[in-house]
């Protein structure tokens, strides 16, 4: 079956009968297995060609890819412009976006504002940077640092239903890193949730999502899979100097990435493949910033891995991640973040 996206004299009917294509939850959109995520289009992971990042993305939606995120959050807005950009000229039928609201600024005073007021201002400024009408997603940002979730589930998730019925978004998605409190708000909301954007959270090193996949197929929750290369830590380069993983996952990431180039294999390849297995996850949303990283992306989705690398897989796991103790830094950004926000508080008083 051609999804709702396949654009004909646009895109190329093998092409796309070669992608797999997944219903998101409730929705009525049928996401590719693989999609583009722009968060490397900010400034968290260092400098990219802006020119050779449009065209990535114009490549990838020809190629199938028809799900793209987005987010205020990175680089203040610059991913989403770079969107924006590469998106113009493209028939608006043969891609989903979305964004998000609630986390938007490197200042901590700034970073998060979950209201009423803010989240109809964001919305509106993100459609102008993507010179766009509507999006078909539109996100709650990290949710765990509200002060509250009743914030979330009192002005935003409100005001986001106002914005579908001005239809400037067709369906609502949650995201964060603690998936206990996206289960939370979905128990609690009576607001229809259509998707959660878990990142992190099913890949080589932790695959704690597991045990809340039922919860969401239950309450028809699509689910979006992101950061499969956990922020850096499964690539050959190593994770951003901001990241939050403790000493041991970063120092047993970095072996096993050496111990993968020593077998002339790339890590990332294999993360890739291993967090694209799971059939009960819609999409697995990776961050592209080039041209190289898609055609490696596309060709671990359309050929998979050789026994070899499996072997190597397998081995990495049981030898070196497997023995890590705590897979995660869950609470590590929140307790700085707050920490932060207080010492500023107190120096004001």
């Amino acid at each position: 079956m051609l999804p709702p996206t396949y654009v004909e004299g646009f895109h190329d009917l093998e092409t796309i009968k070669a992608m797999e294509y997944n219903k998101l939850g409730n929705t009525n959109l049928y996401v590719s297995k693989i999609s583009l995520g722009g968060g490397p289009f900010g400034v968290h992971y260092g400098n990219f060609d802006e020119k050779e990042a449009i065209e990535t993305i114009r490549q990838a939606i020809k190629e199938g890819v028809n799900y793209i995120d987005t987010s205020p959050w990175y680089g203040e807005g610059k991913s989403e412009k770079i969107m924006g950009k590469a998106l113009e000229g493209i028939p608006r039928q043969a891609y989903y976006i979305a964004t998000k609201v609630g986390r938007y600024e490197l200042n901590v005073d700034k970073m998060f504002d979950f209201s009423r007021e803010k989240t109809r201002d964001s919305i509106k400024n993100s459609l102008s940077n993507l010179k766009l009408n509507y999006v078909d997603i539109i996100q709650v940002h990290d949710i765990e640092f509200a002060p509250s979730l009743d914030v979330i589930i009192s002005q935003t998730l409100p005001e986001l239903l106002k914005q579908i019925a001005d239809k400037k978004a067709r369906y609502i998605g949650i995201t964060g890193y603690p998936i206990s409190v996206l289960k939370e708000c979905i128990e609690r909301s009576n607001i229809d949730i259509s998707c959660v954007l878990t990142y992190s959270r099913f890949n080589l090193l932790d695959n704690s999502l597991i045990q809340y996949i039922e919860f969401f197929k239950n309450h028809n929750v699509g689910i979006i899979n992101a950061s499969v290369l956990a922020m850096g830590l499964l690539t050959s380069n190593g994770p951003p100097s901001w990241h939050p993983a403790s000493e041991e996952i970063k120092n047993t990431c970095t072996d096993v990435a050496q111990y993968c180039k020593e077998n002339n294999v790339d890590i990332s390849k294999l993360a890739v493949w291993y967090a694209m297995q799971c059939e009960d996850i819609s999409t697995s949303l990776i961050g592209i910033q080039n041209m190289q990283q898609l055609i490696m992306n596309l060709n671990v989705f359309r050929n998979g891995i050789m026994d070899k690398e499996k072997e190597i897989l397998n081995f990495i796991k049981e030898n070196y991640l497997n023995r890590i103790k705590m897979k995660h830094w869950e609470g590590v950004e929140l307790k700085k973040y707050w920490q932060v926000k207080g010492d500023k508080t107190n120096n004001i008083i």
